[in-house]
């Protein structure tokens, strides 16, 4: 039996009937397969545990947004307390897994960087004798890259020469501002390489996307709708091409058949009920944490799609540091674009001379409102470079924001994560959600490969802020609350035995299962990963609707 009694005109399917195509979360990678698929005509459902972001909810616009925005709007989940996200067992990692339960997924929370992997991305073990090379290449990518680049409306210049030559952003880029501005006149007088920041931003009106007004609270939502997620980007056109979305559904295991095949989901809706939506193809897009619980609840013992051993395992989180330097200079550095208004990859690539591999990528943001830069939420002390203590409130409170506020900017530094085995996500042993299904729990330990990365790039970072005039910095790393990128939980290659998919996402195990968000990457890179999810799932979508009558089925 295989996929190929498509509709004749778009049709949105009745709950709980079999369709085409199940999806889980309608995140990045998630509502682009469920626009293609619509599109190609197939019935397609995506379950959502989250709902419709709420734009008149952002605080962006208020008064009182730094104070709140630190609870309703915080990336991490546990401090966050949605009932529709699931909490996570932190107490065995070094870094905080952060995301979003929500139509547009983690995006809603992200700050829109938005960057391709680099060639040398996707031969890391070639070229550097680490990890794995991936089962394709930057140029045959490349193409799907620029095609989701116009359907997010990307603002950016082309040219850079850290990469290849490729043709120009869909908008011209964003405003550098004289935070960037700032970050160019140190790595200038380095001779160190910068580029006016690419940014999922559309300088311009795009379809239901408005142009930015460089408020600069991206990662707490843009009440603007500026800053592009696939709620407004992508959910309108597959509404309209027959997809059907069911928001507040929390999926709670993937069934299959005495074949080994999928046959659908059991998910609890909006009113605690258990269901169950049967599918011809099932496609996880649950992000590199959500994903591996699922397969793990599923199954049986070793949970799903894991004769490999490795579901859940190799997890990789991009290990972060940050450097905040004032100037005397005013830099009006609560305006946005929050994300990067200039980026530097000059020690992108590897040099075995420095005492580590593979490297990263920096990002020049502004250091937003007085009481982001005052230091006063969640801190007592900091250590001043003379090493002395100083507490933050009192006196020491009014001088940090008369000195740091609109005269600062901060340097976020992005090292490459290597997959170990040890860094995973298991199933909670005590720890639920709140229907009752084993949270994940993170085991998680930044290697010594990262920590010399890392001290390396802030070493540097100080030269690059120095050298600019910076009368006052203060380091972060590595930042604990810093896990937005979640990669490499299901592991993709051509061998079963030593990863959990192929390269078009298909589970070895369970041939109509499919997954197509980060956790299939081999290695991290150095970027921001979203850019590369969106372009894999659309590369892998198109291919699953190009071979549907190939696809075995139950």
């Amino acid at each position: 039996m295989s996929v190929s009694q498509l509709n004749t005109k778009p049709r949105r399917p009745r709950r709980d009937e079999e369709v085409d195509v199940l999806i889980v979360g309608a995140g990045p990678s998630g509502s682009v397969a469920a626009l293609e698929l619509a599109k190609a005509g197939m019935s397609v459902v995506v379950m959502e545990q989250g709902d419709w972001p709420e734009y008149a909810d952002y605080t962006g616009a208020r008064p009182e947004h730094e104070l709140v925005s630190t609870k309703l709007w915080h990336p991490n989940p546990n401090v966050r307390d949605n009932p529709r996200d699931y909490p996570v067992d932190t107490s065995t990692t070094d870094i905080n897994p952060l995301m979003y339960a929500g139509v547009g997924g983690s995006a809603n929370l992200y700050g829109a960087q938005w960057m391709h992997f680099l060639p040398s991305d996707f031969r890391v073990r070639s070229l550097d004798g680490v990890a794995d090379d991936w089962p394709m290449s930057y140029e045959e990518l490349l193409p799907y890259q620029l095609e989701i680049e116009r359907q997010v409306g990307v603002s950016g210049l082309s040219g850079d020469p850290a990469y290849p030559p490729r043709g120009p952003y869909p908008f011209p880029a964003l405003p550098m501002g004289s935070v960037g501005y700032k970050g160019i006149e140190g790595q200038e007088k380095m001779g160190w390489h910068w580029w006016p920041g690419s940014n999922a931003i559309p300088s311009e009106q795009h379809g239901q996307l408005n142009p930015c007004v460089r408020r600069g609270t991206c990662l707490t939502g843009c009440p603007e709708g500026a800053k592009s997620t696939t709620d407004r980007s992508h959910w309108p056109m597959a509404l309209k091409a027959g997809a059907m979305l069911i928001t507040n559904a929390r999926v709670s295991e993937i069934e299959t058949n005495d074949e080994g095949l999928a046959t659908g989901v059991v998910y609890f809706d909006a009113n605690g009920r258990q269901r169950r939506q049967k599918a011809k193809v099932v496609i996880l897009c649950a992000n590199g944490v959500g994903t591996p619980r699922l397969l793990l609840m599923s199954g049986g013992e070793d949970g799903l799609a894991n004769s490999s051993g490795l579901v859940g395992k190799r997890l990789m989180m991009h290990p972060f540091a940050s450097v905040l330097a004032s100037f005397p200079d005013p830099l009006d550095s609560w305006r946005g674009p929050f994300g990067q208004q200039i980026y530097s990859l000059e020690f992108y690539e590897t040099d075995e001379s420095r005492g580590f591999v593979r490297g990263s990528k920096w990002n020049c943001m502004p250091s937003g409102g007085p009481v982001g830069v005052s230091g006063a939420i969640g801190s007592k002390v900091y250590v001043s470079e003379e090493g002395d203590y100083r507490d933050f409130w009192g006196g020491n409170l009014h001088d940090n924001v008369a000195r740091r506020f609109g005269h600062s900017l901060i340097w976020g530094i992005v090292g490459e994560d290597l997959p170990e085995e040890s860094n995973q996500v298991v199933l909670s042993s005590d720890l639920t959600d709140s229907d009752g299904l084993p949270a994940p729990q993170i085991r998680y330990q930044v290697n010594e490969n990262s920590n010399r990365l890392l001290q390396f790039n802030i070493d540097r970072c100080l030269e690059s802020v120095r050298a600019a005039g910076a009368v006052e910095t203060l380091v972060s790393t590595p930042v604990r609350e810093s896990g937005w990128h979640l990669i490499g939980t299901t592991v993709m290659g051509a061998d079963p035995k030593t990863s959990v998919v192929d390269q078009w996402g298909a589970a070895h195990d369970v041939p109509n299962l499919y997954v197509m968000d980060a956790s299939t990457f081999p290695t991290s890179g150095a970027t921001n990963p979203t850019a590369t999810i969106m372009a894999v799932a659309l590369r892998n979508t198109r291919r699953l609707i190009a071979e549907r009558r190939n696809q075995k089925v139950a």
